[in-house]
């Protein structure tokens, strides 16, 4: 693959904040990410960066959330007591409260939107945020470990500036902050890959969720069921995914590449290695367009450095070793890691639990293609 001008943005400070020793997001998992990368000499190529970020403004921050809510999180963020406030989602063991947390959301935001502008100024062709992605947070609700939207915040700031935006979500959560977020518009396509809220958090991402008004059409959801698999994963991809982000040519494109698809995941019941991760991240570059990649989740720490670790390297074409380098090796020991290689071999799960997710993708494929594909393909390149 064509080399190109890359971004890696990464802030030291998101090591001094912690959502609780027992909570599962791990901000730590961005250092583990950042050493393998260094180990594989992936922190030092020619044509990428390393970009510091600043906190998001507060006008940044209020074209999407509610100034209101912005005010409670300053508050609760300096408070030395504990507090919650559950109107706006604040203070429950999902979204707990913690000292300095209004400085770690606003921080990841601004990574973000970093992000966003090195690639609508062209000073990059793709930048990557390890911090990105928190997806669930509402205009004026925190949720799923989210408090503030970073990709809604930096689509906003695109869309003022007139671009059309595609925003692909292959994390195992429905991307449903941001599907609100751009329901009624035609300027932005949501398109989600997610395990099936019929059991799953956040309890959304219906195939009948597409969109209303002016976004009729313009909301994709593909759930899956508990065992999807590599070649499921790709084949929700490559059939749904694929001809919408062709169709609608979009001049930017954001993907939340969480991890938490993988099959040793603690929180989720997808069973995606490396192998599908890599094929989908690959056919993105091959797009050549604009592109932002936002972290988002992943709760088995060395899984999220493996996966993060891959994206980069497909995104500097740069072929890595696929077992981990020595030097990793030595540091994840002490931790109790096991792991010893970077990708897995194509994955496919038992033949009867494959047999129920395989019919569901397809069912879902079928559903969709009759209901937005034919009107909506031909439609897509000239926007209301």
């Amino acid at each position: 693959m064509q080399s190109c001008r890359t971004a890696l943005i990464y802030s030291p400070l998101f090591g001094n904040f912690n959502y609780g020793d027992d909570h599962p997001f791990k901000l730590q998992r961005n250092r583990l990410a950042f050493d393998l990368l260094d180990a594989y000499g992936l922190l030092e190529l020619p044509n990428m960066q390393i970009r510091d970020c600043q906190p998001a403004s507060d006008e940044l921050l209020l074209s999407f959330h509610d100034s209101d809510y912005i005010a409670r999180l300053k508050e609760f963020s300096s408070s030395e007591e504990p507090r919650a406030d559950f109107m706006y989602g604040l203070g429950d063991a999902e979204c707990p409260v913690f000292k300095g947390l209004y400085e770690c959301a606003a921080l990841g935001v601004g990574a973000t939107f970093e992000a966003v502008r090195l690639v609508e100024e062209k000073t990059v062709d793709i930048a990557f945020n390890l911090t990105g992605g928190w997806h669930h947070a509402h205009r004026a609700k925190a949720s799923g470990f989210s408090y503030l939207n970073d990709a809604v915040v930096a689509i906003n700031w695109l869309v003022a500036r007139g671009r059309r935006v595609l925003y692909l979500d292959i994390d195992a959560h429905h991307g449903d902050g941001v599907q609100e977020a751009y329901y009624d518009t035609d300027q932005v396509l949501t398109i989600s890959l997610h395990e099936s809220g019929i059991y799953f958090y956040p309890g959304t991402g219906f195939e009948d969720e597409a969109g209303e008004g002016r976004g009729k059409g313009y909301s994709v959801n593909v759930p899956l069921l508990a065992h999807t698999d590599d070649a499921i994963f790709m084949k929700a991809f490559d059939e749904v995914a694929y001809p919408l982000i062709a169709a609608f040519n979009p001049d930017i494109i954001i993907t939340q590449i969480g991890a938490d698809t993988f099959r040793t995941d603690p929180l989720t019941n997808l069973e995606i290695t490396t192998h599908s991760y890599g094929e989908i991240l690959s056919k993105i570059k091959r797009l050549k367009i604009p592109w932002v990649a936002l972290g988002g989740g992943g709760y088995d720490l060395l899984n999220t450095a493996r996966a993060w670790t891959l994206a980069w390297s497909i995104m500097n074409s740069v072929e890595l070793n696929p077992r981990l380098p020595p030097a990793f090796i030595d540091k994840i020991v002490p931790l109790g890691y096991q792991n010893r290689v970077l990708l897995d071999a194509m994955h496919w799960a038992d033949e009867g639990e494959r047999e129920l997710a395989l019919a569901a993708v397809e069912k879902s494929i079928a559903r969709i293609k009759k209901t937005i594909f034919p009107g909506i393909i031909g439609s897509y390149g000239a926007p209301s």
